[in-house]
């Protein structure tokens, strides 16, 4: 059940097209508070699946401005945090225990004392996808409120950098238009093409596919060097 409920999402999520960022803008002025609720809920279902959370928070930033972004990247974050963790603890809690076993449970006992600093870890070093580890807690024994814990604070430094990134694109371009000089343009383009690298980095880190390639170069690279 919960495969098929994440295979749906990860359909939905990667044949669904996002509106673009003329079209939020004027739909969240229209919308007022309650745009950015549903705004919110948006990101928390997309971030269910495998949606890079460092790409959503640079759009909001770009269409909210930094605090209102800030505060709708946060809620959006924990509440797809929750959502995948419950998931996972609902449908798959049992089916992963009848299958792992003993190494699930070697697993539980690691983490059951320390599961909001390894939480905590996790959510600020890029070391795993954002879904894949939300997922990956509810199936182990990590306790709701640790889990909940680690996660809101390690969400900050990681969200402050990338909507503030998003909410410094609009000025830059304006600012680049009025200077009007070809130094003001060389700069701003600079600078977009500085943000753009890093969303791109930063969507490679939470890419499962790209780790999993890393590690299987590095292994047979190993290998190589021992035979």
């Amino acid at each position: 059940m919960l495969l098929a409920v994440l295979a749906a999402g990860t359909v939905v999520a990667l044949t669904v097209e996002l509106p673009d960022v003329a079209a939020l803008r004027r739909w969240v002025a229209g919308a007022g508070a309650a745009g950015l609720v549903l705004l919110a809920l948006a990101k928390g279902a997309l971030l269910v699946g495998p949606v890079p959370r460092s790409a959503l928070c640079v759009l909001l930033g770009v269409v909210l401005g930094f605090w209102t972004g800030l505060a709708v990247s946060l809620a959006g974050g924990m509440l797809g945090a929750l959502a995948a963790f419950g998931l996972s603890r609902s449908l798959g809690r049992e089916t992963a225990v009848r299958l792992a076993g003993p190494r699930l449970a070697a697993v539980d006992r690691a983490v059951a004392g320390r599961g909001f600093v390894a939480v905590l870890v996790a959510r600020v070093l890029p070391v795993m996808p954002y879904s894949v580890l939300s997922h990956a807690a509810g199936l182990s024994a990590v306790p709701l409120g640790a889990y909940a814990a680690g996660t809101a604070l390690g969400l900050v430094p990681t969200t402050v950098l990338q909507v503030g990134v998003g909410a410094s694109v609009p000025g830059l371009t304006a600012w680049a238009a009025r200077a009007g000089s070809p130094v003001g343009v060389a700069g701003a383009s600079v600078v977009v093409v500085a943000v753009a690298g890093l969303v791109w980095w930063r969507s490679r880190c939470e890419d499962p596919g790209v780790r999993g390639r890393g590690s299987s170069t590095a292994r047979r690279g190993r290998a190589g060097t021992s035979s």
